[in-house]
């Protein structure tokens, strides 16, 4: 033990974390400035398709905006985060600076037209794309350059969605499935909270998300406990796991079909749009479509009106789900992870109102395991639950997120996760 505490606050490893901080400083700085102006321009965007739904009709054109857009400018650009999660595990200056407006412009194009998308791959690439820069400006060594792209990676996080702590932790756990490298942490801890700061002090005001429920007993001071609720959530753990699973299977599994099938590059985004525009018609809404957070309709679906509405369709959870998979499987841009929030909100609700359990607090628990057992953060998405929601049900969201994360498969939304260790599995082992 006294030889790793000695190992750590060595000279050596002082003056290397002092120099890193000072790039991550600045660089932190920009990307919760970017990030601010991202969110901005996503509120305009939504603001807009709300007062003109008609916009939906110019999805094939975005989409071919989009396509020739990543094939002209983007080359390597078109793999997002998982561009990000290799140059981690094997830096080769791979990241284009160029990822950071590719993509901020792609996403808000997508949004504008009604494309059913997220803004977590969006920021974590702004910061991505910035930490690029500065690996090309500054002669580094390969662990500066981990931590750097790591650290960016925290900085976006933590300014798009306000969640510091849990940023911090997530950069450090997407990377390998099973296993946490400690070493980063302090600094996308720093990271994530100068680009969350920065972010908030541009004026940009996160959602705000309530959980009223209130257990009969406490287990630990103010730790909420009521068996039947912890028996409940283990139940919808495996269910969001299982959820989880199909969306990380079904993006990967359409992105490959429709490059197979339809030879011509161009052809897939509008393809798209004719699906996306056809079933919202279908079902008779456009509450589907975009970020979701929030609805056009004061009675709309959307991740906030899942912890308080009992007249959400059970079905709702499915529609997002399908709507999200076309449009990130065939050419547009966006992040997972809010559809990801809105398809577990939704489907939490759902199964609060089957079994009587509070509504809330399910809403609340789909909310972070379904993106646990997508992106195979369980812990990140533990301490998301604690900082969205307060601490008093900390026990539920770690039951959840680690039930869903074993329950979600042997992969997930990111492909450039390394595996260490091999979760519950269906099929039978061959002799």
């Amino acid at each position: 033990m006294k030889n790793n505490v000695d190992f750590y606050f060595s000279k050596t490893n002082i003056k290397q974390f002092l120099s890193t901080l000072f790039y991550i400083i600045p660089m932190s700085v920009i990307t919760g400035l970017s990030v601010a102006f991202f969110l901005w321009m996503l509120d305009g965007a939504t603001v807009l398709r709300f007062q003109f739904p008609q916009l939906v009709f110019f999805l094939p054109l975005a989409g071919i905006l989009i396509f020739l857009a990543y094939k002209w400018a983007g080359k390597n650009a078109d793999a997002g985060n998982n561009l990000i999660i290799n140059e981690i595990h094997q830096p080769t200056h791979a990241v284009p600076v160029r990822l950071a407006p590719l993509i901020l412009f792609s996403t808000v194009l997508t949004h504008l037209v009604g494309g059913s998308a997220g803004r977590e791959g969006t920021a974590v690439q702004i910061g991505g794309g910035i930490s690029s820069y500065f690996l090309k400006r500054f002669n580094l060594n390969s662990d500066q350059k981990r931590i750097l792209l790591m650290a960016g990676m925290s900085a976006g996080f933590a300014a798009v969605f306000g969640t510091p702590l849990a940023a911090s932790v997530f950069a450090l756990e997407v990377l390998v499935i099973g296993q946490i490298k400690w070493d980063a942490w302090l600094p996308c801890l720093i990271a994530a909270f100068i680009g969350h700061y920065t972010c908030i002090a541009c004026g940009i005001v996160h959602a705000i998300y309530t959980v009223h429920y209130s257990a009969d007993k406490l287990l630990i001071n103010y730790l909420h406990f009521n068996g039947s609720i912890l028996l409940l959530t283990i139940i919808a753990g495996v269910l969001f796991g299982l959820v989880a699973r199909l969306f990380a299977f079904s993006v990967h599994w359409l992105k490959n079909l429709s490059a197979k099938l339809i030879k011509q590059p161009l052809l897939i985004p509008i393809i798209a749009s004719v699906l996306i525009v056809g079933i919202s018609y279908a079902l008779g809404t456009f509450d589907y479509l975009g970020l979701g957070v929030i609805s056009s309709s004061p009675i709309g679906i959307s991740i906030v009106s899942a912890f308080t509405s009992t007249h959400i369709s059970y079905a709702a959870w499915f529609w997002k789900l399908l709507l999200t998979i076309i449009t990130l499987s065939m050419g547009f841009k966006g992040g997972e992870v809010t559809p990801l929030f809105f398809i577990g909100a939704t489907l939490g609700n759902s199964i609060a109102m089957i079994s009587g359990a509070p509504l809330d607090l399910f809403a609340a628990l789909g909310f972070i395991a379904v993106f646990a057992g997508a992106a195979n953060t369980p812990l990140a998405c533990a301490i998301l639950g604690v900082e969205l929601f307060g601490g008093e049900y900390a026990l539920y969201y770690g039951v959840v997120c680690f039930v869903a994360f074993h329950f979600s498969g042997n992969f997930g939304i990111y492909n450039a996760q390394f595996v260490r260790m091999k979760k519950m599995s269906f099929r039978r082992k061959s002799n």
